[in-house]
């Protein structure tokens, strides 16, 4: 059901200077930071040959990323995003098999333009879950 990784997210406290250090230290190519209001998270994407890191800082008072960096201040991986064809489909299958899908159930438009599913860390091995349309 999953396809390729399409990235690994990871939480960052000052997303300018975490920014700086991939792109200056590791010599990655980095996109503009992009705010997803929907997502309470501002993000940019760092560019691998294989896949891409994803770099959150939250965006406003009720971000859901404020949480993680509370109880890690200086950030960490959160999630990890899968590519499946077809979300709906995706998300019924995994209902069925008990997996607890986050928030309403219903797809958001995620920093790719393209519908994204959460899914519950603890059906997961501790991994937060994203799915994203391919």
């Amino acid at each position: 059901m999953i396809g390729r990784l399409n990235h690994v997210a990871i939480a960052v406290p000052d997303l300018e200077k975490a920014s700086a250090t991939y792109r200056d230290v590791l010599g990655a190519t980095i996109s503009a930071p992009q705010a997803e209001p929907d997502h309470g998270v501002t993000v940019v994407f760092i560019e691998l040959p294989n896949t891409k890191i994803e770099l959150l800082e939250p965006l406003g008072e009720n971000s859901p990323i404020q949480a993680f960096l509370d109880r890690s201040p200086s950030g960490g991986i959160h999630h990890v995003c899968y590519e499946v064809d077809d979300i709906l489909a995706a998300r019924d299958r995994l209902k069925e098999q008990g997996a607890r899908v986050l928030g309403s159930g219903e797809p958001k438009i995620g920093a790719h333009g393209k519908p994204v599913l959460f899914l519950h860390p603890k059906d997961f091995n501790g991994t937060l879950v994203e799915l994203e349309q391919a």
